[in-house]
């Protein structure tokens, strides 16, 4: 057997073994705290406020109920996803992450090599630590790019990273319209990670204590915002990086102005990502976007935001058929994926789960991570006689926190 024919080999009896050992993502958690300092951690599990917003996405995922249908045609399970004109082996979409090589050094790159190689869509952040030419180099036919808008000099850099994407070949733009101000994120501000941040001799002793990843920050370098350099000075440190995020207030400024603007220049399939409620979704309609991310930043912004998939039917319901809609926040399972799918969702974005593969396992995790995702979605989907995403679209669903029109002061669309 050949080099490359080992590796396989290699992956492979690692893959069987972990599907033993960690059969779920909820599995993953402790093991990702115990390999990355505590600061990490905090980083990708935290919230904003009293963090209620992150459970409130949690629970609410785990409290919709689906009925399944018995005695039908027995057919085979498909997981395959139609999104944007592309087939995708699955509605998994891995989710954006700010300053994901903090939490596992060489992140993004892993992230798009795992999306290459299994066939999904990636959506690589604005704040990630290589670049979207780096990106859409790695994974050409799977490579997505979310933008945060910078308002100042009439948005010129906005601009500017919405031609970079058009010409790396990222396939969709999805533009983040839910960062008006910058939000309290309490453990990181405990932390010492904001406004930015401090190296003390406690976070030396958790690095230090963290051999992992250490060796790979030594094999992949100090992390970076990527997207961020080429406009700054040339060798610019983390320090003028972050700066430069800080001081242009990465994110705000976006109107719906904004979003008209970059759909006249972003002639490919056009996201906008952080809708809560009907009337922004149908501003969205009204814009010309393609489609929407109903999310509420993983419960990262605004704490007393209600679970997206509690929004989800009625955003839905108000846009019918005009525009894609993917749902964000909370996902940690298969079966989640297809509880989505039964309440609106064309597709989910999934961030914290594939982090915590990465964390608790390497490299392969983010691919152990998929394939957990994968086979609990043909489960569920054969257990409920669905069989499809479209089968699944048909199932009774009983969602007990579901938020209806009226409640938003909509009465009729």
């Amino acid at each position: 057997m050949n080099l490359g024919g080992r590796e396989v080999g290699s992956r492979q009896s690692r893959l069987a073994k972990w599907s033993m050992r960690y059969p779920t993502v909820a599995d993953l958690v402790e093991p990702a705290r115990r390999r990355i300092p505590y600061f990490a951690f905090d980083f990708l599990k935290g919230g904003t406020g009293d963090e209620l917003s992150c459970e409130r996405n949690y629970r609410a995922i785990r409290e919709v109920e689906l009925a399944p249908r018995y005695g039908g045609p027995i057919s085979s399970v498909d997981i395959r996803a139609t999104m944007f004109g592309r087939e995708l082996a699955s509605p998994v979409v891995i989710s954006p992450i700010g300053m994901d090589g903090a939490i596992w050094p060489g992140a993004t790159r892993i992230l798009a090599a795992t999306a290459r190689d299994l066939g999904i869509a990636y959506m690589p952040s604005t704040m990630a630590t290589a670049s979207i030419e780096e990106v859409a180099g790695i994974a050409p036919d799977n490579a997505w790019f979310q933008l945060y808008a910078f308002a100042d000099n009439d948005h010129d850099v906005s601009f500017d990273l919405v031609r970079r994407a058009e010409k790396a070949g990222a396939g969709v733009l999805a533009l983040t319209v839910d960062i008006p101000s910058p939000p309290r994120r309490v453990r990181d501000m405990r932390n010492g990670l904001l406004p930015k941040m401090k190296l003390t001799p406690e976070k030396i002793l958790a690095m230090l204590s963290r051999p992992a990843w250490l060796s790979a920050v030594a094999r992949e370098g100090m992390p970076t915002l990527a997207n961020i350099r080429p406009y700054c000075t040339p060798g610019a440190g983390r320090d003028e990086l972050e700066a430069f995020v800080r001081n242009n207030k990465a994110g705000a400024g976006v109107t719906w102005d904004t979003v008209r603007r970059i759909r006249d220049l972003w002639k490919k399939p056009l996201l906008v990502k952080g809708i809560m409620h009907p009337a922004d979704a149908l501003e969205a309609v009204a814009a010309g976007v393609d489609g929407i991310v109903v999310s509420n930043h993983g419960g990262r912004q605004f704490d007393p935001s209600p679970a997206t998939i509690d929004v989800l039917p009625a955003i839905r319901a108000a846009v019918g058929d005009k525009l894609t809609v993917l749902m964000d926040s909370g996902v940690m399972s298969g079966t989640d994926v297809v509880k989505a799918i039964a309440c609106g969702a064309d597709g989910v974005l999934v961030g914290r789960a594939f982090m915590y593969g990465l964390a608790a396992l390497g490299t392969d995790g983010a691919r152990h991570v998929a394939h957990i995702l994968h086979e609990e979605l043909r489960v569920a989907l054969a257990q409920s006689g669905a069989d499809t995403l479209e089968g699944a679209r048909q199932l009774a669903v009983r969602h007990p926190g579901a938020w209806s029109l009226a409640e938003f002061g909509i009465q009729d669309v």
